[in-house]
């Protein structure tokens, strides 16, 4: 099959899957991270039909939107193989959707560029102010605190107290989304995150200016 028609129909599933999400994992999260990952593909000279078919179905077998994981793995390969990917591609992109994520900090090292663009894409998508809004969707989500003082910010945590431990929205600047700027993989991405980063401190500084009253 075609492979412009193996995404269009691809981004069409995950649209109607995804489109009422309400933790900031929902489509249009897909379509920015989708766009970016094929701007950076272009950069870097990378695989852009890999690139594009995982940056649109790398949320589909994420834990925080699946009760169980494995069913969710099996459902994406019966998707690639009923539409037409290549068993090697399928390989590929399953890949990629099942080491990006972040977990805590302790995400295993990626095996190829399209999986760090991928990756980049994502990550980019979680700072600046589109992750600053996409931050405070998920912890209310969760039914964290905007902010709890009494919380310390925790700095090593394995995946189940990263997913499941007291945190509140502003320490998630500091427990994750501060930490991305220094993880990107790709130069292009770099560019972009040094921005969102710098956004980001700005946000935090008049939070706190707010906070106390001031």
């Amino acid at each position: 099959m075609n492979k412009e028609v193996i995404v269009a129909d691809t981004k069409e599933m995950v649209r109607t899957k995804l489109k009422n999400e309400g933790t900031g994992h929902d489509w249009y999260h897909i379509e920015r991270v989708w766009k970016t990952a094929s701007k950076l593909a272009e950069k870097e000279q990378a695989n852009s039909y890999i690139v594009e078919l995982a940056a649109l179905l790398h949320d589909l077998i994420d834990d925080k939107l699946v009760t169980s994981k494995d069913k969710a793995i099996e459902e994406v390969e019966y998707w690639l193989e009923g539409a037409g990917v290549s068993s090697k591609d399928t390989e590929r992109i399953m890949d990629i959707i099942q080491t990006i994520s972040y977990k805590g900090g302790n995400g295993r090292r990626l095996a190829s560029l399209e999986a760090q663009i991928v990756q980049d894409a994502d990550r980019l998508d979680a700072i600046g102010a589109i992750g600053i809004a996409r931050c405070f969707a998920y912890a209310g989500s969760k039914g964290d605190l905007l902010f709890d003082p009494e919380l310390s910010v925790r700095d090593e945590m394995t995946e189940q107290e990263y997913r499941e431990g007291p945190s509140s929205a502003i320490h998630h600047f500091y427990e994750k989304l501060l930490k991305l700027k220094e993880l990107m993989n790709t130069e292009a991405a770099k560019e972009i995150a040094e921005e969102r980063h710098s956004f980001m401190e700005e946000y935090l500084m008049t939070f706190f200016e707010e906070w106390e009253a001031n």
